[in-house]
């Protein structure tokens, strides 16, 4: 039976999206009519006021023993395949094809990097909480860490924080909230969904996949941070250091224009050398596409990447 979960709210709305990616976002998520957007702020104003310090501690306490559901990396995949949005107007097939779309996209790009291909097959997993009872604005749509107060790229951020009582209290409504200056994001409390469950299950479970995979699944939803230059203050040099592979992964190529631009990347507090990731097609935002993918035929080959860094039956 699928589940209708409703349009992902990251891809209906993003007033700062890509002026390139802007381009052809005409043939995605086209909606135009104002019950849709209606939804989608509806959403973001149920996120904005749940998402607190209580809130996503108490839902690492229900999650963090991973006592969902034992499977494996392919069956959850398979699972994802009962959440196809009913509602949208691009395409009706399972989220399967969206991953395995996803993963082949950056095998054909970085043909050397194998634990790429899987985090373009696992990032959107944690997808499952849905199926587990979780609310949509509980699952997907743009992050942001909570514990301080949210910054100006943080969609409809001046229109939809108003009742979140965080802040209200003193020890979370600053810039800097309950963080030091560069404690690294390794540090902060994220706001729940399926970036930081799915971040917090490779961990649990042990996965033997490098840094960057960490933190491009934990963190790809982090717009506010990979596209809109905001949280600064809470980046450690690790974090600057890994933002590109973040980037690489959404967009494929460092965000913003800055390619070729060192001006640019100093704003970022960038080394140069991170300009030594290619530019190439983007993986994760617009990928969908009628040409489906023959995922019998690519099972084996990701079998075979689950089988070194994941393997067998995981905790959920």
């Amino acid at each position: 039976m699928k589940v209708a979960v409703g349009p992902d709210p990251s891809l209906v709305y993003r007033p700062d999206v890509d002026p390139e990616v802007a381009k052809d976002k005409g043939r995605f998520r086209n909606f135009t009519s104002g019950p849709l957007l209606d939804r989608v702020f509806a959403t973001y104003k149920q996120m904005h006021t749940q998402q607190t310090v209580d809130f996503v501690r108490k839902k690492h306490t229900q999650f963090g023993g991973f006592s969902y559901k034992k499977m494996t990396v392919l069956e959850a995949v398979d699972m994802l395949d009962g959440l196809v949005d009913e509602s949208d107007p691009d395409v009706d097939f399972p989220n399967s094809f969206h991953a395995f779309q996803t993963a082949e996209g950056i095998r054909k790009a970085h043909p050397d990097k194998d634990w790429f291909h899987l985090v373009g097959l696992l990032h959107d997993l944690g997808k499952v909480l849905v199926l587990a009872g979780e609310p949509q604005w509980a699952v997907v749509g743009d992050t942001f860490p909570v514990g301080c107060r949210p910054q100006a790229s943080v969609v409809f951020c001046d229109s939809t924080f108003q009742d979140n009582p965080d802040l209200q209290d003193p020890r979370y409504s600053t810039e800097l909230g309950m963080y030091r200056p560069h404690c690294g994001l390794e540090n902060v409390l994220m706001c729940w969904g399926h970036d930081e469950y799915m971040y917090q299950m490779m961990k649990f479970n042990k996965f033997s996949l490098p840094p960057e995979a960490f933190y491009v699944v934990r963190f790809h939803s982090f717009y506010p941070w990979h596209t809109g230059g905001d949280y600064r203050q809470l980046c450690s040099e690790q974090d600057l250091a890994m933002l590109p592979w973040v980037q690489e992964f959404k967009y494929g190529h460092p965000r913003g224009g800055l390619v070729g631009r060192d001006e640019g990347w100093r704003g970022w507090g960038l080394p140069h050398k991170a300009l030594s990731l290619p530019c190439c097609s983007k993986f994760d935002l617009y990928t969908k596409s009628s040409e489906l993918p023959d995922v019998d035929t690519l099972r084996p080959y990701y079998q075979g990447l689950i089988d070194k860094y994941c393997p067998g039956v995981l905790s959920w």
